[in-house]
């Protein structure tokens, strides 16, 4: 069964689809009617899986007439990925934001959905844990960036998307 996260977040795509303008406008507290839930659960679906990383644009009108517009966001493979590189550069990347971004690709059709899943392996946290056990003198530690290596590691999976030596 589908959490209710799940739902509204499906809801919200079928919302999009069905739209000729690319974009889906609606009160929060009427989204929060639907699905009978708190409008918090509603911020906490439009914060984590509608994010600009993951290709969409939520832009919030408050006061009586307030509403939410969700505006689905397409990759351009010319300038987008050319910026996401840039972006990644040195960048402390979580889990989600990156699995955002790959589920992203695999939307926009530029990562197969076997790719999607290959990268987003790659990019785990039971991935990047280490297993290697270092004996390191008395008073010294071993620290590990995650983040700062799923960045790097994203950075080099979006360079080689965009080589064009490869097809």
């Amino acid at each position: 069964m589908a959490t209710l996260a799940n739902q509204i977040e499906n809801y919200i795509k079928e919302q999009l689809a069905a739209s000729k303008a690319g974009s889906f406008d609606i009160k929060r507290s009427a989204l929060a009617e639907i699905f009978m839930c708190a409008p918090s659960q509603i911020n906490y679906v439009l914060e984590t899986r509608f994010s600009t990383s993951q290709g969409y644009c939520v832009e919030s009108k408050r006061g009586g007439g307030g509403y939410i517009r969700i505006t689905r966001l397409l990759v351009n493979p010319n300038n987008d990925l050319h910026y996401l590189v840039e972006e990644a550069e040195g960048k402390h990347v979580s889990q989600q934001i990156g699995e955002g971004l790959i589920d992203r690709l695999v939307e926009e059709e530029f990562l197969t959905k076997r790719e999607g899943m290959l990268l987003k392996g790659l990019l785990s946290h039971e991935t990047l844990r280490p297993t290697l056990h270092i004996q390191l003198p008395q008073g010294y530690e071993l620290l590990i960036d995650y983040d700062l290596l799923r960045g790097r590691l994203l950075k080099s999976m979006l360079v080689t998307l965009l080589r064009e030596d490869f097809e």
